[in-house]
């Protein structure tokens, strides 16, 4: 039986796609405003790109190292998934009891680019996954440079996509962005519950 073999522009573009309907930027946008809202404009642009190029690193990290690193940590997707679904659910919880999905402390409010929005919430669990089966799918030149075009125009993508949400709060106002908050925690921990229930089910078939 013959293997068909794709083309390096298809390859790019199926990264592409997979990747952004993943990671979903316009399904992060309420949460992502829910965040920055109590931020100056200039502020949430930064934070936008912040988050942007800490999903990058993230996703990179694993595209290089991540058989490595979970194979010498001995930690499964399943593990790491039920990690991050903990985590989001963490702050969550913190959305929808009025707080600013930051904690407690002025640093961690500052880092929110980091966690939650850079990493679980844009880079999670399927996006490194996915991640890391294309880099495994890649065994040509072209087909390694169309996957490095792909994940770098998805993180254009998302900073693009979270830098024009930004102009929305000036539409809502005070009583809107609390809406937005609220609304944005039961996202959240929605998507927290499912992270943790599938990866629950892989233990168990496991």
């Amino acid at each position: 039986m013959k293997v068909v073999q794709i083309s390096a522009l298809t390859f790019a573009i199926q990264s592409f796609v997979t990747l952004f309907v993943i990671m979903d930027p316009p399904g992060a946008t309420p949460i992502f405003l829910a965040l920055v809202a109590h931020k100056s404009p200039k502020e949430r642009r930064m934070l936008a790109v912040k988050a942007a190029v800490v999903s990058f690193s993230v996703i990179t990290l694993f595209a290089l190292f991540g058989r490595f690193i979970l194979s010498y940590l001995n930690i499964s997707m399943a593990a790491l998934q039920a990690a991050g679904a903990l985590l989001l659910l963490l702050i969550s919880l913190d959305l929808l009891t009025g707080g600013t999905g930051g904690g407690k402390s002025e640093s961690a409010d500052a880092n929110i680019a980091l966690v939650p929005l850079g990493t679980p919430l844009l880079a999670g669990p399927g996006a490194i996954v996915a991640t890391m089966i294309f880099v495994q799918s890649a065994n040509t030149g072209p087909m390694i440079a169309g996957l490095i075009a792909a994940v770098v125009g998805v993180h254009i993508a998302i900073a693009a996509v979270l830098m024009a949400s930004t102009s929305i709060l000036k539409v809502i106002k005070e009583a809107g962005v609390t809406l937005v908050a609220r609304i944005a925690g039961l996202l959240l921990a929605a998507i927290a519950v499912q992270m943790l229930v599938n990866a629950i089910r892989i233990f168990v078939a496991n």
